[in-house]
Parts: structure tokens; C-alpha cells; sequence
């Protein structure tokens, strides 16, 4: 458990009482909602936060529905100590911690559902997922009340689907997206890539480049359905197995045509190297 001397709350009642107390004074509060293992991109969104906010709340909490059974809620990395430091480094305010049976205690029954930008890609291979970050950012939101929340376009899906959220059920939360954290190779950041081995760790690095070239090729002019078939052998080739790798509407995920795109478009991809998997995107503007 953390240390007192890090402000945190591990209560509604605890977090609402911090975050009124700011109200009185009349400051604007900003949320990063996080599952843990902290790395430089929830860190970057804590500093636009912190930018655009006079106090910021980050959550950690690892939500048990949005995995489904099978899928790695119990080996999910858990660094609360090294988190707490990265967070108080970064000078957020105040570390939400709430358990599962504040979030789920017993006898709950409510959830949300989705349509719209959930629909295919994620929810595809995993169709529990979105209705999951759903109830959960739904609650979250409700919990902490703040008037700015930040997410990273990494999971750009997840980030569409939280403002159709938010605008569905008219919750008074902004929504501001931060840029996807790389490493030096490009690879997104993301707390899975723990997981990866020294060999599967050089192979990811190639995702980011096939998104490259594939938003590159959508740019020059070349028609969807022939620029997704040069990816898509692309990825098949490097990576053990590939759930899709997709052209889409950037603001809707809509499906374009087969020939050059004609709007703002987003090139994402979901593939698999080992029991790991790892998503990224990129966008593609529309020929000149």
C-alpha cells in the first residue's frame, strides 16, 4: 500500500471530499483514468492534465469487466508503488484507489451498452470489451466529477467511444485526447509490452512502420481495399497472427470505399506475438 505521505483517496466518500474542497476554492479539476503499470504515455497525459487543470485526479484501477475469461485480469501488471512515485513526480494531485467492491459491490447489477464507434474491430475479438470501459468510465466519471478527462489516442476506438459516451448520456466531462506515446523504434507504449520477449520485442517495432506506410500509401492516392492488402501482408508476415488491420473515418470508424479515401481517416491494427497483443494506429489524410 502507498505511503501516507502521497495524497490519495481509497473511498468515494474520501474522493469526493478532496475534490469539493477544490470546488470551494474554485478550481477546475482534470481525471486520467488508468488501469496501472504506469509508463511515459499516462505520464504525458498527467502533464496535459496538469497543463490544462488547475488539480488533477488519477485513478488506478484494474477493471475486472472488460476482461473475459481467459484473458489476463490475473497476471495484468501491478506496480501501485512505482505508480505512485511516477504520479507524485509528475505532481498529480490526488491518486484515486478504489477496489473491486466499491466498484462492483455486492448484489450490482447496472451496466452500458454501445453501439455506434464500438461496434467491429475491438469488439470483434472482444465483443465484453467496450460495454466494460463503459460501465466503468461511466462510474469513474460519476465518482470523481471532474470537468476535463484525458485519454491517449493509442486506444483511439476506446477514446470515440468515450466521448459517444459521454455525449449519449450528457455528462458534463470534456474530452481531450493526448498523442500516443513510442518508444525509440515507434512502438506504442503500452503496459502489455512487459509481456513481450527480446525477439518479439524487436518484432513489434514493425507495427508501427506497416501503419506508416499504410497511411503513407492511403495519402499518395492508393485505394483502400488495394493499400489494406499490402498491410495486411505485411503484418501477417511479421507477427504471429493478425485480428485486422484497418483503414477507417477518423471521427466515425465508419468504413471508406475501396478507392482513395476522401476524408480524414485512421489506420488501425490489432495483431498478436505470442499470448501478447498489441494495438496501434496512425492517421491518413486524404490525397491533395
Amino acid at each position: 500500500m502507498i505511503t501516507q505521505q502521497i495524497p490519495h483517496a481509497t473511498t468515494i466518500s474520501a474522493l469526493r471530499t478532496r475534490v469539493r474542497s477544490w470546488r470551494g476554492d474554485r478550481l477546475s479539476v482534470g481525471f486520467v483514468p488508468t488501469m496501472g503499470a504506469l509508463h511515459d504515455g499516462h505520464i504525458s497525459l498527467v502533464r496535459l492534465a496538469k497543463a490544462q487543470c488547475d488539480r488533477v485526479v488519477t485513478s488506478i484501477f484494474v477493471n475486472p469487466k472488460q476482461f473475459a475469461p481467459g484473458e489476463d485480469l490475473d497476471a495484468y501488471p501491478r506496480t501501485l508503488m512505482d505508480d505512485a512515485e511516477k504520479l507524485t513526480d509528475a505532481k498529480c494531485d490526488l491518486i484515486y484507489l478504489p477496489t473491486p467492491e466499491i466498484m462492483y459491490p455486492e448484489g450490482y447489477s447496472a451496466g452500458v451498452t454501445l453501439q455506434g464507434p464500438a461496434l467491429g474491430l475491438e469488439s470483434a475479438a472482444r465483443p465484453h470489451f467496450f460495454d466494460g470501459v463503459a460501465t466503468v468510465v461511466a462510474k469513474l466519471f460519476n465518482q470523481v466529477r471532474p470537468d476535463m478527462a484525458f485519454f491517449g489516442e493509442k486506444d483511439y476506438q476506446q477514446l470515440l467511444v468515450i466521448r459517444q459516451l459521454v455525449k449519449d448520456l450528457d455528462i458534463p466531462v470534456e474530452i481531450l485526447a493526448g498523442e500516443t506515446g513510442r518508444d525509440r523504434d515507434g512502438l506504442a507504449l503500452s503496459s502489455r509490452n512487459a509481456y513481450l520477449d527480446a525477439d518479439q520485442r524487436r518484432r513489434a517495432g514493425q507495427l508501427n512502420v506497416i501503419l506508416k506506410e499504410f497511411a503513407a500509401a492511403l495519402e499518395a492516392g492508393t485505394g483502400h481495399k488495394a493499400a489494406r492488402e499490402i498491410a495486411y501482408t505485411a503484418a501477417s508476415e511479421t507477427f504471429d497472427s493478425v485480428d485486422y488491420i484497418e483503414a477507417r473515418c477518423a471521427t466515425t470508424l465508419a468504413e471508406p470505399g475501396d478507392g482513395p479515401i476522401t476524408q480524414p481517416a485512421r489506420v488501425l491494427a490489432a495483431v498478436r506475438l505470442g499470448s501478447t497483443r498489441l494495438i496501434d494506429n496512425r492517421a491518413a489524410k486524404p490525397p491533395a
